[in-house]
Order: C-alpha cells, then sequence, then structure tokens
C-alpha cells in the first residue's frame, strides 16, 4: 500500500502547509518534521515561486523570504531527502506553480522528486486540460498529479476530473485565494456531495480553514483537512517555531479526532 493510501486509514487526516526555506531553510525543514511528528497525516510542502497567484498575503510573503533566502527546487528536493533521513515516513506531496518545474525540465523534476521521496504533486496553475505535458513526463512513476475542483468548477467538468482523480481530490472550499475565512462555506456538504457521486477516492477540503474548531466541522463531511494561511502565520510569527508546530499539529488532530464521535 503507498504512503497516500495508508494515510487516509486515518480519516478524517491533517494536511498543512508549509513552505520550504521558510524563515530560512534549516527552520523550514525542522518544523516540517515537528508537524509529521505530532499529528499531521500528509503535509503539503511549499515549492516557493515569485507569482504565487492562488495564494494570499500570507503566504505570498512567506514564500517570497523564502526566495530571498536563497530557495530554489534543488535545495526543496534535498529538503525532502533529507525530512525522509530523518524518519518522517508521511506522504509528502509538492505544492507548486508550472514555470519552476518547466525550467528545471520536467522528467528531471519528476524523476528526482521521486528519489527525494515525494508522493505527488499539487500545481494550482496547471489546469487539468493543459496537463497532458507533466502527466507525459510522470511516465510510469506512480507520483499523482492532485486535480483541484471549486465551486465554480461546471458539473461536466467536476465530474471528468473526479472520475480520472488519483491519490485524492483538492477540493477548494471557496472562490478566491487561500486565507481564513470566519465560516465554513455554507453550501460545503452539497458540494462534496456532488464530488462523490463521481469518484470513491478521498476529497479533502482546503482554502478558509483557520481553527481546530473549523477543522473538525469540515472533518464531519470530508475525508481530510488542509490548512495552509493558519499554519505559515502562526509558526512563522513564532519566537519558537518548531514548539509551536508541534503544538499546531496536535491541536488540529485533536480537532478532527473529536470529528469521528
Amino acid at each position: 500500500m503507498n504512503r497516500i493510501e495508508n494515510a487516509f486509514k486515518n480519516k478524517p487526516i491533517f494536511m498543512p502547509y508549509f513552505p520550504l526555506g521558510y524563515p530560512d531553510s534549516a527552520t523550514s525543514i525542522d518544523v516540517i518534521e515537528a508537524l509529521a511528528k505530532n499529528g499531521a497525516d500528509l503535509i503539503e510542502v511549499g515549492l516557493s515561486f515569485s507569482d504565487p497567484l492562488a495564494d494570499g498575503p500570507v503566504i505570498q510573503q512567506a514564500t517570497q523570504v523564502a526566495l530571498e533566502q536563497g530557495i530554489t527546487i534543488k535545495k526543496s528536493l534535498e529538503a525532502v531527502k533529507e525530512l525522509r533521513k530523518r524518519g518522517v515516513d508521511i506522504p509528502l506531496i509538492l505544492m507548486g506553480y508550472y514555470n519552476p518545474m518547466l525550467a528545471y525540465g520536467l522528467e528531471k523534476f519528476v524523476r528526482d522528486a521521486k528519489e527525494a521521496g515525494a508522493d505527488g504533486f499539487i500545481i494550482p496553475d496547471l489546469p487539468i486540460e493543459e496537463s497532458d505535458e507533466f502527466i507525459r513526463a510522470t511516465g510510469q512513476s506512480p507520483l499523482p498529479l492532485i486535480p483541484m475542483l471549486a465551486p465554480t468548477s461546471s458539473p461536466d467538468r467536476m465530474e471528468k476530473i473526479a472520475r480520472n482523480a488519483k491519490g485524492f481530490i483538492y477540493l477548494v472550499s471557496v472562490t478566491g485565494i487561500t486565507g481564513e475565512r470566519k465560516t465554513i462555506s455554507a453550501g460545503l456538504s452539497d458540494l462534496i456531495a456532488d464530488v462523490r457521486k463521481h469518484t470513491n477516492i478521498p476529497v479533502c477540503v482546503g482554502f478558509g480553514i483557520g481553527t481546530p474548531e473549523q477543522a473538525k466541522e469540515v472533518g464531519q463531511m470530508a475525508d481530510g483537512v488542509i490548512v495552509g494561511t493558519a499554519c505559515v502565520r502562526t509558526i512563522g510569527t513564532s519566537q519558537t517555531p518548531v514548539e509551536t508546530a508541534k503544538q499546531f499539529a496536535s491541536q488540529f488532530r485533536s480537532a478532527l479526532n473529536e470529528s469521528k464521535k
């Protein structure tokens, strides 16, 4: 059983996002290790890019700091390899934008990502209709390109993407960029139900989830909860980021355990 399938034995899963290189390379590796070993079931590992169009100001600022600190695709993959050496055995999904991957070379990127220990890819600016080149680059690699769906996805497009999805589906709960919201979208339950009509693979919800209480609410509907902005903001503003990461992961994991009751 691969790592993604294994992770979803503990549904609903907790999937935090954190960018490599923020606030510096060494700290980001320590933070991701702390998240992994204190409650995260799967981690969305950020690959920084100068124009992160899907991300709100908190993540934009963090990835800009990472770039100023000298983070690159190559250094990011080396960091993933280091995490595996440290005993991190949960799935690590590389979340990044398409241009840096193209510049690196798609086949080389996929090969090096697999060798480093990555488990898949999330590419927000690569619509499924334009993903053939990347899919070809993956060849016989088992690493999936995780599809994204949103409230604005048409029924036909939702059905097509859901039926062909691998790994899990990243369901964007709101329109707009990443960031915390005060309340969970009123139509989220129906949106999840619509997606599940077309697939049996897990559906994870991201965008707008900022507190353990919101995670618990979403966890009662979805197979997983993705938390980005709150994770980056809470850890990034802490004087003790690694300890804060441990507490953050533990609190969200506990909330999701409550959602099962």
